[in-house]
């Protein structure tokens, strides 16, 4: 009789195989998703382990994300993979002006500020041109506002403020009088006031005559 003993070694020194989200770009303003990866061993179950590091850039709104993924078998076998998500700043802040609005030129003009949304700080500033109407109490405000985020986008929003002159001016006249016909007749002056400009006062006279020679009205 003979005998002999054949020794069969199971081992597992093949890595998990990784499956990883894709690398990509996207604005600041967007939502950033942070996709999870897959693995798959034919011996064991897998273990993943992530190690995500921020890396600044030139402004608050840029950056990038370094995902690491570690798969681990239960024989420590290793597999890596790495996902990069870009995060850019290319858009310029949006701008909340003012609505444009109509107002008489004697009552109170509201200059509001805009306000601004962006990933970053932002800087506005505001450029204003008054555009000449057809009189004094008519004229238009131009207001130009820019605003810059920190990545050096720009975003120009105007509002445009319409004053108008549509009241007639307060008119004090003199009161009606009799006078007796041999009287000196006194011709007072009339007066107007105008918050929005001058006044000019236009006098016009007729005589109506009555039922005599010394009977008449002066209007």
């Amino acid at each position: 009789v003979s005998t002999g003993q054949q020794v069969i070694s199971v081992v597992d020194s093949t890595p998990p195989t990784l499956n990883i989200p894709e690398n990509y770009t996207i604005e600041c303003t967007d939502e950033i998703t942070l996709d999870s990866a897959t693995a798959f061993d034919n011996c064991s179950d897998v273990v993943i382990e992530i190690n995500e590091i921020t890396t600044s850039g030139f402004s608050v709104g840029n950056y990038t994300i370094v995902r690491t993924f570690i798969a681990t078998d239960e024989s420590g076998n290793e597999s890596s993979g790495t996902q990069i998500i870009t995060v850019q700043d290319t858009v310029g802040p949006v701008i909340i002006v003012p609505e444009d609005y109509t107002v008489e030129c004697s009552d109170e003009i509201t200059l509001e500020e805009p306000t601004a949304e962006d990933c970053g700080p932002v800087s506005i500033s505001t450029y204003e041109q008054i555009i000449l109407g057809t009189s004094v109490g008519t004229y238009s405000i131009y207001r130009e506002f820019t605003a810059t985020d920190d990545a050096g986008n720009v975003s120009v929003s105007v509002q445009i403020i319409n004053v108008v002159d549509t009241t007639a001016p307060e008119l004090t006249i003199p009161a009606d009088y009799t006078a007796e016909c041999s009287d000196e007749l006194i011709f007072a002056s009339a007066t107007a006031f105008d918050n929005c400009g001058d006044v000019e006062i236009v006098i016009s006279e007729e005589v109506n005559p009555g039922t005599g020679t010394g009977n008449y009205s002066i209007v």
